[in-house]
């Protein structure tokens, strides 16, 4: 496949999809956002993959929309749409992340802001470098946040926090990201590239039947009552028993010895 504005490559059953727009700080446009989608329903259904890894090429992850590119439309239109994009790209790119039975990282090498954080904060596991930092842009430029952030942020950092973060758009560092629980880990810059690798490759190595299981609920949770996600927890580990992996793992831990899941 001939991509102009991704970078892919396959290593140890994980996919690294690197967004490739640096002068622009990756921010997306309408290629951009088809390439990530084609790419994206490859992998899902792939045998080789088992996590993939979203980052950015140059100083930054995600810049979120190219309003550059957007600038003469927006003065010119009385009626212009500003929810249109989301309807065609950025919500469908949220639920594909959010379906996808496979784990998915991001891997923020830079400033994430506007729609960009929103992408980070849409995948599974979210790792950061030091330096990185994470902006709620969006009322810098008249706007609400989207990609799924008003339901992400409060959420993950309660409403207090999300409200402070949207409303004045300040910028986030890397390190109180990570002590508000908004994202997972910090590596020091020059240590970021190897511990993302190990990261995924340790996601990649796990029962991938038990972890789209995970995924599942997880992200059900905040949707049931208690006793709806009881019951949903019953459905899922009934499943998750009846599995080679679930065998393979008591099998492992009888013989103590590593498990080699399928």
């Amino acid at each position: 496949m001939d991509f102009q504005h991704i970078l892919i490559r396959q290593e140890n059953r994980v996919g690294y999809l690197t967004l490739n727009r640096p002068e622009v700080l990756n921010s997306f446009n309408e290629q951009m956002h088809r390439e990530i989608a084609a790419i994206l329903d490859l992998w899902a259904v792939s045998t080789e993959i088992k996590a993939i890894v979203i980052s950015g090429s140059g100083k930054g992850f995600c810049a979120g929309q190219d309003l550059r590119a957007r600038n003469k439309e927006v003065i010119s239109a009385a009626d212009y749409d500003a929810g249109a994009a989301l309807e065609k790209f950025y919500n469908p790119l949220v639920v594909k992340i959010s379906n996808m039975t496979k784990p998915v990282v991001a891997a923020v090498n830079g400033v994430a802001a506007g729609a960009g954080a929103n992408l980070a904060l849409a995948c599974d596991i979210v790792v950061a470098k030091q330096s990185a930092a994470f902006i709620q842009s969006f009322c810098k430029v008249g706007l609400i946040p989207d990609a799924g952030g008003t339901w992400n942020l409060p959420h993950l950092v309660g409403l207090a926090r999300a409200k402070g973060l949207t409303m004045f758009g300040d910028k986030l560092s890397a390190q109180k990201a990570l002590n508000w629980g908004l994202i997972w880990e910090v590596y020091e810059d020059d240590a970021f590239d190897q511990g993302v690798i190990e990261l995924a490759e340790r996601l990649a190595e796990q029962p991938s039947s038990s972890i789209s299981l995970i995924k599942k609920a997880l992200n059900t949770a905040s949707q049931n009552t208690l006793a709806e996600q009881l019951q949903l927890e019953r459905e899922l580990q009934r499943i998750a028993g009846q599995s080679d992996n679930y065998k393979e793992g008591v099998a492992a831990f009888i013989e103590k010895r590593k498990a080699n899941f399928n």
